[in-house]
């Protein structure tokens, strides 16, 4: 077992689709979103997994829900940090 290809943290995938799904992903460059997934991911509780598909299937919808709404909370105060300095 290796910890960087067998365990990660469920929160950065949820990240990353909403940055994509901001369109960060194609009007900031990588230094800004690298700092936007630390500092995001940093104001966020951890939520380890081995198989993403396992959270898919067992996660109910509520709390995926609310998984998503703390990434959005994250993303807005992380980019009111970065825009603001």
């Amino acid at each position: 077992m290796t910890l960087d290809s067998d365990i990660h943290n469920f929160y950065e995938k949820l990240l990353l689709d909403h940055i994509v799904e901001l369109g960060l992903d194609q009007e900031k460059d990588s230094e800004y979103l690298a700092d936007l997934c630390c500092i995001s991911l940093n104001l966020l509780p951890p939520r380890y997994i081995r198989y993403e598909v396992d959270m898919s299937f067992y996660m109910p919808q509520s709390e995926r829900f609310e998984m998503q709404m703390k990434v959005k909370e994250a993303t807005s105060r992380a980019r009111n940090f970065l825009d603001n300095q």
